[in-house]
């Protein structure tokens, strides 16, 4: 299926000299997507260096690219596919790049977060562009989206309900937004395809990044996650479950974060009185596996706030960024977004509940912000008062497929 959102990110990024780099999860269609950006060139040539044949390719000539049998005079494209795991990928590109930009458009794709791969080396500064390319979301799917100017002025906007949209969350909730098993739908594909891919990341590919003597720990570690989700998460408090060091659980966090298994969101303090501002929140990419309900229904969310907000950044249309709140007194709203030091909004999720929560109320008179809080319950959709400021209870899909 065409991916419109990542191709509008693309038509403004490769217009631009530099080289486009795309990161994102495992499986989640940057090679389909890089085929489907080829089909629109006259020219192009496809490298992935998991390929031996390709791999030899490069070593034996760094410009093997030349030899492309070219139809007509138009710019070529070169995509580079999982370059990053090559130990001079930086030093390699950036001398690809002060040769041929003007005579090549280059696409360098990775399942590793590009920008941070490898440390030292000669830096890529000013020669790059990047976006993420993230698992199918409900407002990627549906095709809803309000333009973002629009969306900001009133974001509150309820839209129409239609029932396609609830179809589509209920199969994401059930397989998950990675286009293998969503597109299979079905629930024995989708449990065969997690578990390999669970063991594909943590077994192989952080395996090859470290030395881990203690590997089922790792995964244990994993799959505790599970039952972390909507929660402050405490790094002190894993490592005493799990009896390993502090710098070990907060090192193998961060692997989960570089290889896109888990995203993490940071407290939002500015204005709130004895607000936390440490602890961070954990959500999962492949949330199919949530046994609880509302924590999956929070987690799905959270991929379609965390998408909006990538993209938007990826448009160069700001710097957000997505957050949660929580004072000392354990209140707590999900979601806020943000642009810059700028509370923007406020998101409260609740699976059935159609009464604004306490905390909503209290941290939205103090914020003076819209919010909306999202619900999975059909025929909702209310717009009720907080004192002067309004707050928009409806249901998710609704609200959410009309995210840019």
């Amino acid at each position: 299926m065409k991916r419109e959102l990542y191709t509008r990110i693309w038509n403004n990024l490769s217009a631009f000299k530099q080289m486009v780099f795309i990161a994102g999860p495992r499986q989640a269609g940057k090679t389909t997507f890089t085929q489907m950006v080829a089909e629109t060139f006259t020219n192009s040539l496809y490298f992935n260096w998991d390929i031996i044949e390709n791999k030899r390719q490069l070593i034996e000539n760094p410009y093997f690219y030349e030899d492309i049998n070219r139809k007509d005079s138009s710019l070529p494209l070169i995509i580079f596919d999982e370059l990053h795991k090559y130990a001079h990928w930086k030093n390699y590109l950036k001398g690809v790049y002060d040769r041929d930009k003007d005579n090549y458009k280059f696409i360098v794709s990775g399942s590793g977060r590009l920008d941070i791969r490898q440390k030292g080396g000669d830096s890529l500064a000013g020669r790059y562009l990047l976006f993420y390319l993230w698992p199918f979301t409900l407002a990627e799917l549906a095709g809803r989206n309000l333009p973002f100017d629009e969306f900001m002025l009133n974001p509150q906007f309820p839209g129409e309900a239609s029932p396609i949209t609830f179809d589509i969350w209920n199969n994401l909730s059930a397989y998950s937004g990675f286009p293998d098993p969503y597109l299979n739908a079905e629930k024995h594909f989708y449990r065969l395809w997690t578990k390999t891919y669970k063991k594909q990341l943590l077994r192989e590919d952080i395996a090859d990044l470290i030395t881990l003597r203690k590997s089922d720990t790792l995964e244990i570690l994993f799959s505790i996650l599970h039952s972390k989700i909507g929660n402050p998460l405490s790094v002190v408090s894993l490592s005493r479950d799990l009896q390993v060091a502090f710098d070990s659980i907060k090192k193998w966090l961060g692997l989960f974060e570089r290889f896109f298994m888990v995203f993490q969101i940071s407290p939002w303090g500015k204005k709130i009185s004895r607000a936390l501002t440490k602890e961070k929140k954990l959500y999962l990419y492949d949330y199919g596996g949530i046994e609880s309900e509302p924590a999956k229904f929070e987690n799905m969310v959270a991929l379609e706030l965390w998408r909006a907000v990538a993209n938007w950044n990826d448009l160069g249309l700001g710097a957000f960024s997505l957050h949660y709140v929580r004072n000392r007194e354990k209140e707590e709203v999900d979601f806020l977004i943000a642009e810059g030091n700028n509370a923007l909004l406020l998101v409260e999720t609740k699976y059935s509940d159609e009464t604004p929560t306490k905390q909503l109320r209290k941290f939205q008179n103090i914020l003076r912000i819209p919010s909306v809080q999202l619900i999975n319950k059909e025929n909702v959709c209310k717009l009720l008062s907080n004192e002067s400021q309004k707050i928009l209870v409806i249901r998710a899909d609704r609200w959410l497929s009309l995210l840019p």
